[in-house]
């Protein structure tokens, strides 16, 4: 399935206003568990830190993961880096808009990002699974790091990442250039790209997979089939999203021996 077009989709609903960008942007912080899992690790981090840092939010997507650091310290300053103009453009009027002044969204590729000791933390998001030259990416972050920062990675795992569990199926997102990562494959993969010390963690354990498929897979499904079910969500989440919340919290809360997803911590 294509994610982009839905995006669009989604984009054309919620960018009607502030309140309806808001709206859902806390709507994804609910519902998409990847997101508890970086709200956790962003909470840990943030322990000990000043006003004076600067994060780099690399591949910001609808900048939601930058309105949440930019409401954690309206002190700390945040730039934002997307490959997509159309989405570079629509965020920096929406953070104009609702005063987050602090946030600057650019055009950028990771690929060829260059900004020397600029940053103290880096977040990427399912963002490496679009990026087929994930060392020169692991690389250039690495380098935009001061000694001593920190890259947070959420990714999927090979273990039923992107809902593949064997060699003939394809990625639920077609966009992905890869499935999944193998968790020793990215951790040295980052330490080929200078990083001193890395951390990997599964995450969507047998909660979260559950999880994933109530509040994204099958939502996204049936958008995808036609728009009008875009009139039902409301009622189907409704339905849904209790148990999603148990089941998102249960994730969180436990580690795992597998998951279908990977949430890396890599200092510089």
């Amino acid at each position: 399935m294509h994610y982009d077009p839905i995006k669009r989709t989604l984009g054309s609903v919620f960018n009607t206003s502030p309140f309806m960008r808001k709206l859902f942007y806390a709507l994804l912080d609910l519902l998409l568990l990847r997101a508890w899992h970086v709200h956790r690790e962003l909470k840990l981090w943030r322990k000990g830190k000043g006003d004076d840092i600067k994060i780099l939010d690399a591949g910001s997507g609808y900048g939601q993961h930058s309105y949440y650091l930019a409401g954690m310290n309206p002190k700390w300053e945040i730039l934002a880096v997307d490959v997509k103009q159309e989405q570079v453009e629509d965020c920096n009027k929406f953070f104009q808009q609702v005063d987050r002044t602090n946030v600057k969204f650019e055009v950028a590729d990771l690929t060829k990002f260059d900004m020397p000791e600029r940053f103290d933390m880096a977040l990427s998001v399912d963002v490496m699974e679009h990026i087929l030259e994930d060392v020169a990416v692991f690389e250039n972050i690495c380098k935009s790091l001061k000694p001593g920062g920190m890259l947070l990675v959420s990714t999927p795992s090979d273990q039923g990442g992107s809902d593949v569990h064997d060699d003939g199926e394809s990625s639920f997102i077609e966009e992905h250039v890869r499935d999944g990562y193998n968790i020793k494959e990215i951790e040295d993969k980052m330490k080929k790209a200078g990083f001193s010390k890395v951390e990997a963690l599964y995450s969507y354990g047998t909660p979260g997979k559950i999880s994933w498929r109530l509040s994204m897979k099958w939502p996204i499904q049936m958008v995808g089939a036609s728009k009008i079910f875009l009139i039902l969500l409301p009622l189907y989440f409704l339905i849904t999203y209790p148990f999603a919340y148990l089941l998102n919290w249960m994730d969180v809360s436990s580690k795992h021996a597998t998951g279908t997803g990977l949430i890396v911590k890599a200092w510089k």
